[in-house]
């Protein structure tokens, strides 16, 4: 009977590119660069000091085709090091890794294994009597469910099952290699290493059935901890599975519900204070915060004069309670709104009250042709403008004068904001 632990990880997304963060002259750039090449150095790390018996990788290493060399030798680097302490690596590749997508190839050297696409490959691990069944996409948009390609459980060992895939579809990921958790539970395996969900998830503990999420939060719609997945095997059953954490910088969306009577003091200082708690559940790595200020509040009406004035308050009381190092401010959310009755300014039988009825009753579907007209009439007067864009492009730019119903909702709520203080 073999007990081991081994590691299961998926969506490394080696060197993923940068969203817009250059634009940014006070952005962690090389930081947040190299945060999925230090995710991956402290999962090796983790594996060699706990000498698991195997990592598992579950598709996306990288993140689409590399710019250089560089990004593979730096897996091949990591595999190395695992291969030197005896511990194989297996791994799949998803949508983001194809075989078509990924044009420079490095082989990893054995006891490392890059399962091939177009059929289900086992590898047999006979020292822990396990028997490992995984298939690599071979163009990114795998549509087909490959379950049925996966052979049935060898009879006395421990059968893993390597797969990318949404099963039965977790948005926004694509739904890549859809198959239904009956599918996966019926199969006979004890537990399946999935991956493509950026979001740590255990599906079924009889068989386990778990998705890891990524090993590296890469911009603020991957929040919270990231890592893999830590798996006990005693007497050939799997026992316990744990999350570790391996990610280097942390990203966090701070909301911050200001009351009523909130100033603008008073708002910094609630500010300082959520974002102080942020950093202590950081556990000493870079925290990129969105901060997202709400709330009806008095602070509204100064707030929404100037934007960018909240926004530099928001970095400076960040940078008031921790260096650089500590706490990047990846953007501010000013979702407020007036600290008003506006039922009591709605029901006046006066001129005002008609005024607000007036306003609340405008919809935005008649707002935007009013202002697309704006906008074409901003374009006429700057003539040399609209030569420079080419007829195309001007018209291009003036449908461009659509406008997202909550931006809208804002200038409704100031502009009765500001009636009210008149």
């Amino acid at each position: 009977m073999a007990s081991f632990r081994f590691l299961h990880c998926a969506d490394l997304h080696i060197d993923s590119p940068l969203r817009g963060l250059e634009a940014d002259p006070d952005a962690p750039v090389e930081r947040i660069r190299n945060a999925t090449r230090d995710a991956l150095v402290n999962l090796v790390n983790f594996a060699i000091e706990e000498n698991v018996a195997f990592v598992l990788a579950a598709g996306d290493l990288y993140d689409g085709d590399w710019r250089d060399w560089r990004t593979g030798r730096f897996l091949i680097t990591q595999i190395g090091r695992l291969n030197r302490a005896g511990i194989p690596l297996i791994a799949i590749r998803g949508n983001h890794d194809a075989d078509s997508v990924i044009t420079r190839h490095l082989e990893p050297p054995p006891p490392a294994q890059l399962l091939k696409p177009g059929r289900c490959e086992t590898v047999e691990l006979p020292a822990f009597n396990v028997r490992i069944h995984g298939r690599s996409y071979a163009e990114p948009a795998m549509t087909e469910n490959i379950v049925p390609s996966y052979p049935p459980a060898i009879p006395g060992c421990l059968n893993i099952g390597l797969l990318h895939t949404a099963v039965e579809g977790r948005p926004p990921h694509n739904r890549y290699a859809p198959c239904t958790l009956e599918q996966l539970r019926d199969h006979g395996y004890q537990y399946w290493a999935l991956g493509h969900v950026h979001t740590r998830e255990v599906l079924c503990s009889d068989p386990w059935i778990v998705f890891p999420g990524n090993l590296q939060g890469r911009h603020i719609g991957e929040t919270g901890p990231k890592g893999a997945t830590l798996v006990t095997v005693e007497d050939d059953q799997v026992r316990r599975v744990e999350p570790v954490t391996f990610d280097t910088v942390r990203w966090r969306v701070v909301p911050i519900e200001l009351p009523g009577d909130a100033d603008e003091d008073v708002a910094m200082a609630l500010t300082r204070s959520a974002l102080l708690d942020a950093i202590s559940g950081a556990d000493g790595r870079l925290l990129a915060a969105r901060v997202a200020l709400s709330g009806a509040t008095a602070a509204h009406t100064a707030f929404s004069r100037d934007l960018g004035a909240v926004r530099e308050k928001v970095r400076a009381e960040a940078l008031g309670c921790a260096g650089p190092d500590a706490l990047w401010i990846e953007g501010v959310e000013v979702n407020t709104r007036p600290s008003l009755d506006i039922a009591a300014l709605r029901e006046r039988a006066d001129a005002f009250g008609l005024l607000v009825r007036a306003i609340e009753g405008t919809s935005p579907d008649e707002l935007q042709a009013t202002i697309e007209d704006y906008c074409r009439t901003m374009l006429d007067r700057a003539g040399g403008l609209r030569e420079a864009l080419g007829e195309e492009h001007a018209v291009v730019a003036a449908a461009a004068g659509k406008v997202p119903g909550a931006l809208i909702e804002r200038a409704r709520a100031l502009l009765i904001a500001r009636l009210a203080e008149a």
